[in-house]
């Protein structure tokens, strides 16, 4: 039996999720640090409590496709972990999916079927299956986990408070 990859109904394939949540990293990196630039520019400090809690969002949903996709695509850990990587320092998502997508890592479609390879006899590869043939309720289980982590975050209080 070979690897089966299809789109999910929502036509959503690995590669235009990670190109959507790559850019969206880009661009909440902008409004960061447009609100960084006002409040210590301008001594304008309405912006960062929006922008802030915007942007760690979208790197937690980042992060969370990262490991999606790394899983459907097969990527090593340090593939993975270098994509998470990218998130930290502005702008860098970008020219990583564009390397990704020469290197030809972003394509195929979804891995809904079990293959010949050993991985997919594993638990966690038949849970993920389960969850890319259900791309909806994997989405709202995603967006839970990253609420969670993002509300914990919140109460932590900013980065630079954690370790004073």
């Amino acid at each position: 039996m070979t690897d089966v990859t299809r789109t999910t109904s929502t036509g959503l394939t690995p590669k235009r999720v990670y190109r959507s949540l790559a850019i969206a990293e880009a661009v909440t990196w902008t409004l960061l640090i447009t609100a960084m630039i006002a409040k210590y520019g301008f001594e304008v400090d309405a912006l960062v409590p929006i922008a802030g809690p915007i942007h760690g969002f979208v790197f937690l949903a980042y992060t969370a496709m990262q490991l999606v996709i790394g899983r459907n695509q097969r990527w090593s850990a340090g593939t993975v972990l270098l994509g998470v990587v990218t998130a930290v320092v502005p702008y860098a998502t970008v020219p990583w999916e564009r390397r990704l997508e020469r290197r030809g890592a972003l394509e195929g479609a979804w891995r809904t079927e079990p293959g010949d390879d050993p991985r997919d006899a594993t638990a966690i590869d038949r849970a993920f299956r389960w969850g890319v043939t259900h791309p909806i309720l994997l989405a709202v289980i995603a967006l839970v986990v990253v609420a969670v982590v993002f509300a914990a975050l919140l109460t932590a209080g900013p980065p630079s408070e954690w370790f004073a």
